[in-house]
């Protein structure tokens, strides 16, 4: 009955596919510690930003489809600006495509939908795709924002926020082979003895004699007399 729970346990693991591990990604913006626990605030560039717990919808195909809200907090005085991060993850859990808005005071800055080649980095498939993929966003996303003619820093480096927790969020995608659990080494069990303890080999062999029991004492026979010499007469 428990090797079948157990099975039915790592069963379970290994069908749970490509996700998110929400904990690692909040940790690495400093822990989810406002809004309920719903977000995690934090500098970058001497700004304020808010990052919230992304949103997670299964893909057809096995993927992942996560939705983030940014916020760039801008003080008590004016409107926060607001960001959306859209990244879609395969099964195998590399970068398929990403996209990203921006809302600022009533302008929507939109990216072009920035598709993965498929390329491999290094010895590491999807990474040199992935990295492709967030240079490309942030870098459309820059450039439409500079045709806005927007000066303000905390607005200027919003789309390198954005990079930042995609970076992150990248960081965190775990797929079946990160969830399933290390077999432990199957532990051989001794057989049990059978029959009187033999001693160890090398021991030294005692030979016991019992309590009471005579021993046969040998004499040694007498030397044997000198042969008398026969004398001539």
């Amino acid at each position: 009955m428990i090797r079948f729970a157990l099975l039915l346990s790592l069963t379970s693991v290994l069908h749970a596919g490509v996700s998110i591990d929400i904990d690692a990604f909040g940790s690495s913006l400093g822990g989810w510690k406002v809004k309920g626990r719903s977000a995690c605030d934090y500098e970058l560039s001497g700004a304020g930003y808010r990052t919230y717990k992304p949103e997670i919808t299964p893909t057809p195909d096995g993927g992942i489809f996560t939705s983030i809200r940014i916020d760039h907090r801008r003080g008590w005085l004016a409107s926060d600006d607001h960001a959306v991060l859209e990244v879609t993850i395969d099964k195998n859990g590399s970068v398929v495509s990403a996209q990203s808005n921006l809302a600022l005071q009533g302008r929507t800055i939109s990216s072009d939908l920035i598709r993965s080649t498929g390329s491999v980095g290094g010895a590491v498939p999807g990474v040199g795709a992935a990295v492709k993929v967030g240079t490309d966003l942030t870098a459309d996303l820059s450039a439409k924002l500079l045709r806005e003619k927007i000066v303000e820093p905390g607005r200027v480096s919003f789309p390198a926020t954005v990079r930042h927790n995609y970076n992150l969020l990248f960081q965190a995608i775990r797929t079946r082979a990160d969830l399933a659990p290390e077999r432990p080494e199957d532990k051989k069990e001794e057989a049990p003895v059978q029959g009187p303890v033999q001693p160890a080999t090398g021991a030294a062999k005692l030979d016991v004699k019992p309590v009471g029991e005579a021993r046969e004492i040998k004499k040694a026979a007498p030397a044997a007399a000198p042969a008398d010499k026969k004398t001539d007469g």
